[in-house]
């Protein structure tokens, strides 16, 4: 049991594969079927088309960084701000109600926003690519 208390970084590890996996699904998905709903919603708020562009970013690139472990803390603030920007643009009818189950109607959302805040805080642990150690 030991071994299980002391080894926080394989279970940063285990976070930075599940929250950036998880999501990278979500960016391959938009990668295939293109971005037109988000950009609707970009239009509907009155905001630059432009914007629309940076869901790529947020689902593509910060996960696949998140996962390998690089510059984990900028890829998880990035991650984290398209969070948010997705539940003010999209989901923010829903941010303060529960479905049929008594769950948060955005708990996944919410789940990955705050798996990110704490990538943010704690950073990729011993084995991530940044880590100058894991290549001693």
């Amino acid at each position: 049991m030991k071994y299980l208390e002391r080894n926080v970084d394989l279970g940063l590890l285990i976070l930075r594969i599940s929250v950036g996996g998880l999501m990278l699904l979500h960016g391959i998905a938009k990668l295939q079927h293109g971005v037109g709903f988000i950009e609707q919603v970009v239009a509907g708020a009155g905001l630059p088309s432009f914007i629309t562009y940076g869901v790529y970013v947020g689902e593509v690139i910060a996960p696949l960084l998140i996962i390998l472990g690089y510059s984990t803390r900028a890829a998880s603030v990035v991650f984290a701000g398209n969070c948010l920007v997705a539940a003010l643009l999209v989901h923010s009818q829903d941010l303060f109600t529960l479905n049929n189950q008594g769950g948060w109607t955005v708990e996944l959302l919410g789940l990955y926003f705050f798996g990110a805040v704490a990538l943010v805080f704690t950073g990729g642990g011993k084995y991530a690519l940044s880590n100058k150690h894991l290549w001693d």
